[in-house]
């Protein structure tokens, strides 16, 4: 399965609970030290659990990490070949990656606006179609999205309109891939969700099983 921009926080915490559940996992991040730490200590702990539960070190999934920018429109090819090519398929995506700038709103620039929605709905946007043409026989496909999906807060609208946005496309994924005319779907295999960040997040990851 593949997180991206799981260096850290809630896409760390993501990947680490599908480590522990002894997936073999792919993160990306924009930082290198970072990147690498958060592969050291998943794997470390995913290596931990799978033992205890009676598979021995060696059987405990992998975890690798790939240097990767959401932003560089170039790299999302490349990315999801590099992961085909070591895994045979990408079965689970999860896009996490999302930053915040907060402004009045009559304080935000366009190039405040450009970044969050380039990093919070575009970046999503171009994995989610890209690694779509993977998943037709089989997948699932897992968009972060947050309080201000539906709900706004002050200060922060460039982000609310970026996870609003990807709560739609979500939806709309979804519909897509949904059988529920009868009608021949683009990607019939594949399954969409949102979640939102909040109580209901642990909710979701923790009852997962693989």
């Amino acid at each position: 399965m593949f997180v991206s921009e799981a260096s850290h926080g809630i896409g760390k915490a993501i990947a680490r609970a599908f480590a522990e559940r002894s997936a073999q996992v792919v993160i990306t991040g924009r930082d290198l030290h970072s990147l690498e730490r958060a592969e050291e200590e998943i794997g470390k702990r995913g290596s931990e659990d799978f033992a205890g539960s009676g598979g021995g070190k060696g059987a405990a999934r992998a975890v690798f990490s790939i240097l990767y920018d959401v932003t560089v429109k170039a790299n999302v090819e490349a990315l999801v070949e590099s992961v085909v090519s070591r895994f045979g398929r990408m079965e689970t995506l999860v896009n996490v990656a999302g930053v915040n700038q907060r402004k009045p709103a009559e304080a935000i620039t366009e190039e405040d606006y450009d970044w969050v929605l380039e990093v919070g709905l575009k970046g999503g946007f171009r994995l989610s179609q890209k690694a779509g043409h993977l998943m037709i026989a089989r997948g699932c496909q897992i968009n972060v999205v947050s309080l201000n999906t539906y709900r706004p807060l002050e200060n922060v609208l460039p982000y609310t309109m970026s996870k609003s946005a990807l709560g739609q496309m979500t939806n709309a994924l979804a519909l897509e891939c949904g059988n529920g005319d009868g009608g021949t779907r683009f990607w019939d295999g594949l399954a969409s969700r949102a979640i939102w960040l909040g109580r209901r997040l642990f909710w979701l990851v923790r009852p997962l099983r693989l």
